[in-house]
């Protein structure tokens, strides 16, 4: 399953977050991933107002989380639980880092919701906590300072999953009109001309100026409006040494 259905069968779970700005940078970046589904165990503080102001448009996944007094839950209808930890652990299950883990928790939507869960802000997920998950990944960092804000942490698990769906394309570039062969051979043209009328080149002795131009400008792949932005300024620079 790919794109945004697969996105949508998915679930950030915060486990005891104490911040409630983190929550509402959370949900923010969820939004601009694709991700709606939010699930809150024990929140110190929601709703409140410092969430809102942090989630700026994704006003409307705060306004579905859920909110849980327990991770098992948050966790009771899903069909795959992931937790997140920047700590080792001597677990059963080794760790997997996110981007070669990413794929693969795609593929699990298939089946039925997959949780991704994060722990506290100062402790992160307990080791109880983490037992309750049949996957543990990693979000490679720094190793003299591998402590990602909370909110940082779901922004990167966020798009890494939303790549892995394929959920978004870059904006397509704008056409632009590519300048003919005969509007650049007359651009060379103009420069030269110009070139010599003003005794920067010597007709007799042009030696490699053109050829040089020729580099250029093909390096350059030139646009229309570009050539014509080129030859009204030789133009204007031939009007004013005329007058």
């Amino acid at each position: 399953m790919e794109g945004m259905d697969a996105l949508s069968r998915t679930r950030v779970v915060l486990a005891r977050p104490s911040h409630p700005g983190n929550i509402g940078a959370a949900a923010r970046a969820m939004k601009t991933m694709g991700l709606v589904d939010l699930a809150l165990v024990s929140p110190r503080h929601f709703p409140d107002p410092d969430a809102m102001a942090m989630a700026a448009g994704a006003a409307d996944v705060l306004a579905a989380a859920r909110v849980f007094d327990t991770l098992e839950g948050a966790l009771a209808d899903c069909a795959l639980a992931v937790g997140f930890s920047a700590r080792e652990r001597e677990l059963s299950h080794a760790p997997s880092t996110l981007r070669d883990a990413a794929p693969s928790l795609i593929e699990a939507t298939a089946e039925g919701r997959v949780a991704l869960v994060f722990g506290n802000e100062t402790s992160g997920l307990s080791n109880e906590e983490l037992s309750r998950c049949q996957r543990f990944v990693v979000i490679p960092s720094n190793p003299g300072y591998g402590s990602l804000n909370l909110a940082a942490a779901v922004q990167v698990v966020c798009y890494e999953l939303s790549v892995a769906a394929r959920a978004f394309a870059a904006p397509a570039a704008r056409e632009r009109g590519a300048a003919s062969v005969g509007d650049v051979e007359g651009l060379f043209t103009h420069l030269e001309s110009a070139a010599v009328s003003s005794g920067f080149l010597d007709p007799e002795k042009p030696g490699r100026f053109m050829e040089r131009m020729r580099r250029l400008f093909a390096r350059a792949r030139l646009e229309r409006q570009e050539v014509k932005l080129l030859r009204g300024l030789l133009g204007a620079l031939e009007k004013k040494k005329r007058r």
